[in-house]
């Protein structure tokens, strides 16, 4: 569990000019709520932000925000950024109680190696790569680590079957894919290619029933045609 310091700022002056005239200086306005305390308008410099979240913990890291003093537990709420540019444009921290539980989502990493998947010229699919916790602030872990060297065409690992740490709890349903094994384009290739040539198989014997039925009606009619009789 990782945390650290960032220095906060009051006073900013709000509007889209202010926030503009910020951000081309490098400072991002930001703002600081929770635990029922009254919101407060804050600015902090994008580097300090950075170097803040640089940490294994990322967004999740626990922050002691100071804000001209007095110092707020918190961690990031939302963070907005540029739509083209992705640089941050604005950032929500709330307000944590590090005995009570919340809820925020930890990245997902695979290890190992699915020798049998590979082998089947299959693939390992990270289906869903963040899953949401709950869990007290301190005890958020960095990542989930999944392993995947068991891993069969036919298998998937669900919610359900993951191990977390003490105190660390998944709001997901049980059943919920996490991880998957795909087919891959070759190996569909091959299956379609099986499926043709037993399709081609098949309409050439009816083209032979068809063809040995046809000649078997020429010779009926010939034997006809020469009976004297009619």
């Amino acid at each position: 569990m990782s945390e650290t310091v960032l220095v906060a700022r009051t006073g900013r002056t709000t509007g889209s000019a202010s926030a503009r005239r910020m951000r081309a200086e490098d400072v991002i306005p930001a703002v600081v709520y929770g635990q029922g305390m009254d919101p407060i308008s804050v600015s902090v410099t994008r580097r300090d932000l950075r170097v803040a979240l640089s940490g294994p913990a990322g967004v999740n890291t626990v922050l002691d925000l100071d804000v001209d003093g007095t110092v707020y537990p918190a961690i990031v709420k939302e963070m907005q950024r540029h739509p083209v540019r992705r640089t941050v444009q604005h950032v929500d921290f709330i307000q944590v109680n590090l005995n009570e539980e919340i809820r925020v989502f930890v990245p997902v990493r695979l290890e190992g190696e699915a020798k049998e998947v590979l082998q089947e010229n299959g693939l390992v699919d990270l289906a869903l790569p963040e899953i949401e916790v709950s869990t007290t602030p301190r005890l958020i872990p960095d990542e989930v680590v999944i392993d995947v060297s068991d891993m069969t065409m036919a298998s998937t690992i669900t919610i359900a079957d993951i191990t977390l740490p003490e105190g660390v709890t998944a709001t997901a349903e049980p059943e919920r894919v996490v991880v998957t094994a795909l087919a891959t384009r070759v190996v569909l290739s091959e299956a379609e290619e099986e499926a043709a040539e037993a399709e081609a198989a098949e309409a050439e014997g009816g083209d032979a029933e068809a063809g040995e039925a046809a000649a078997e009606g020429e010779g009926g009619a010939a034997e006809a045609s020469s009976d004297p009789g009619e």
